[in-house]
Formats: C-alpha cells, sequence, structure tokens
C-alpha cells in the first residue's frame, strides 16, 4: 500500500499537518488545501489509513487529520492506542485534532488518560500542549470542565510547564482556529454537494 503514503503523504500533506495551514498559507490557498483535505477525508479508505497509521509518524499524522476531518469515529480506538503509547514524535498532534474533533465524553476521557500520565512526566516533552488545547476545545463545545484539574494552583500543569516551557493561551487559541477552518472547510464541502 505505499500508493497511500504516494498520495496522501508526500504528495498532499507531508509539510502542512502541524496546523502550518493556519499561518503559511492565504486565506485563498488555504480554503483550497482544506477543501482536498476534507474531500480525501471522505474518499480514503480504511484499508488506506490502516496503512498510514502503520507507518512513521508523517503519515500517521496525517491519518489522524483526515480521520479528524471526516470524523470517523469507528477509528477512536486505533487513535487512542498510538495517542497513549506515543510512540513517534509529532504523531500525537493529529491525534488530538482527531479526538477534539469527535467531541465527545470519551474522547475527552481519552485525552484525560493521556494528561495524566504525561504531565505526571516533565522530563518528557511530547503532545501535551496540544492535548490539554484539544481537551479546552471539548470542554467548551461540552461545557464541561475536564481542564480545571489540570489548571489550578498546584496542578500538573503547572508543575510540568515549570520545566516545559509553553504559552498554553496561545495553544488553545490555535487549536480552535485549526478546528474551526476545518469545520468551515466541512460545511463549504457540504454545500457544494
Amino acid at each position: 500500500m505505499p500508493d497511500a503514503i504516494d498520495r496522501y503523504v508526500i504528495s498532499r500533506y507531508s509539510k502542512l499537518l502541524h496546523g502550518n495551514f493556519a499561518g503559511m498559507m492565504s486565506d485563498p490557498e488555504r480554503e483550497i488545501f482544506l477543501g482536498d483535505l476534507v474531500e480525501d477525508a471522505r474518499r480514503i479508505t480504511d484499508e488506506d489509513l490502516e496503512t498510514l497509521l502503520d507507518d512513521g509518524w508523517r503519515p500517521r499524522i496525517t491519518a489522524a487529520w483526515l480521520i479528524g476531518a471526516d470524523r470517523r469515529t469507528a477509528w477512536r480506538g486505533r487513535v487512542r492506542e498510538l495517542f497513549l503509547e506515543s510512540g513517534m514524535v509529532f504523531a500525537g498532534q493529529g491525534y488530538c485534532f482527531a479526538l477534539a474533533r469527535f467531541g465527545t465524553i470519551a474522547d475527552a476521557e481519552i485525552l484525560v488518560s493521556y494528561l495524566d500520565h504525561y504531565l505526571a512526566r516533565p522530563d518528557l516533552r511530547y503532545d501535551q500542549a496540544w492535548a490539554l488545547a484539544a481537551l479546552h476545545h471539548i470542554d467548551a463545545d461540552l461545557r464541561t470542565a475536564y481542564t480545571s484539574r489540570y489548571l489550578r494552583p498546584g496542578g500538573l500543569w503547572e508543575s510540568w510547564s515549570a520545566k516545559n516551557s509553553t504559552d498554553l493561551p496561545f495553544h488553545k487559541m490555535y487549536f480552535d482556529m485549526l478546528c474551526s477552518h476545518v469545520q468551515r472547510a466541512v460545511h463549504a464541502a457540504d454545500v457544494r454537494r
């Protein structure tokens, strides 16, 4: 199945799925890029997604963005497994996006499991800021308060971020913007149908 890697990763998304499309493209370029992402997310086969998830971090982040864009919740278990394993750099960013796009209590609980484990390890800098931003996004949609347990004084976020400087307000804003861009592209594709 190297065709899936050639088609989706090398030729289309390998450089832009850290969310770089938000700042590296003009509005018209971003609209075209996200329109293609939404169409590919709707068209990609489960077999091709599995091929991408079985490869390196670029194919995995690509698969996660495609899964999230189309809200393919049947992939939740596989996303959870790979996310909690944290076996590859950057891939977790895509898993966070997919979980936020699914946006249910089950997805919040996956993010909580990740944060409980990885925020307790200040020596590891993985995708903790992305995970907290994704959880914040779900909290805002569901009107829940999962993030509050991490953000209280003396909480896990405070101890982790003391050793890993990060701009959480920026991460939250950036993550919400990425989700908003994709949602607008999904809506535009639905209108065109």
